[in-house]
């Protein structure tokens, strides 16, 4: 799949420097972001490079590699609907969030629905056990508490992390093409700016993998509500196919939604990786229907 930024396996760190004032993302000549692959103790993820030379948080894109499940569910699934064994669930989260670096054990979690609210997460909204009751609807979470993991799922959907080093504010947003259209990326920095105060400039976001346009093909239900959203400006990610249907990049129109908020197109890391291309290291409703497990995103302020 085509993406604007290739993943690779190599470290691309940038130049920190510590100002009176704050701390600001710099090099002398920008370096683009990456997602970058990573294995720690069995447990295979995704993450930026930008995102994790910057300190302060950690963060990872799940794969379906490196768990406990067994059957459908082999073997890394992080979706408690799934039908799967609540322990082994429980064990995959330990696993995925040990492996990314995630401290405490204090998640915050959400009942996902396809929309455009991103939800200022407080302790009131904390979890130990993924299985606990949720009692809120939202797409998208954020917060500027340490110890705290923003977990959103996906299988095939485009999830999207956020840090801003400056304000120490992270947030985690899930773009299915209902929420890119809605625009819950957008609403994860005009949430973080209003909110928080940070300054768009200031914030890296990494866009993980998902299903790529080859693989979305759909009705004209989907570039239709694009082009409602976006006008002309996302003809460039849409293309028409000879049996009619239409192939859309939702990845690109995220990163594309990021600029226009004001995000540096230097500090936006997309993944190429197409989740429904790749259904041994990815779970894809596309690919595998409702037979299969979930991935996970987390990011968390240490």
């Amino acid at each position: 799949m085509q993406g604007r930024i290739s993943s690779a396996r190599v470290h691309t760190s940038a130049l920190w420097y510590l100002r009176a004032e704050d701390i600001r993302p710099y090099s002398e000549k920008e370096v683009p972001m990456n997602i970058v692959e990573q294995t720690q103790n069995g447990v295979t993820f995704y993450q930026s490079d930008g995102i994790a030379a910057a300190g302060g948080a950690v963060h990872g894109f799940s794969t379906r590699l490196g768990g406990v499940s067994e059957g459908m569910w082999e073997s890394l699934n992080l979706g408690m609907s799934r039908g799967d064994d609540p322990d082994h669930v429980r064990e995959n989260y330990r696993r995925f969030l040990g492996a990314i670096g995630a401290q405490g054990g204090k998640m915050a979690m959400t009942n996902q629905v396809h929309g455009g609210v991103v939800r200022c997460i407080t302790t009131a909204d904390l979890h130990s056990d993924p299985y606990d009751k949720v009692g809120y609807e939202a797409d998208g979470l954020m917060t500027a508490l340490p110890g705290v993991a923003l977990v959103i799922y996906s299988a095939d959907c485009i999830p999207v992390l956020f840090y801003d080093p400056v304000r120490r504010v992270i947030a985690a947003v899930h773009a299915g093409w209902r929420g890119t259209a809605a625009g819950i990326a957008t609403a994860a920095v005009d949430r973080m700016r209003d909110v928080y105060g940070c300054n768009p400039a200031d914030i890296l976001a990494a866009v993980g993998p998902g299903i790529g346009p080859d693989c979305f093909e759909t009705h004209e239900d989907v570039p239709n509500a694009m082009t409602a959203a976006l006008s002309t400006a996302v003809l460039h990610h849409i293309k028409i196919k000879e049996n009619g249907k239409f192939s859309v990049d939702l990845k690109a129109i995220n990163a594309m939604r990021l600029e226009q908020a004001g995000l540096d197109p230097d500090h936006i890391a997309v993944s190429t990786l197409c989740t429904s291309c790749n259904p041994d290291k990815f779970w894809s409703h596309r690919k595998l229907g409702t037979n299969r497990g979930s991935m996970a995103a987390a990011i968390q302020l240490l």
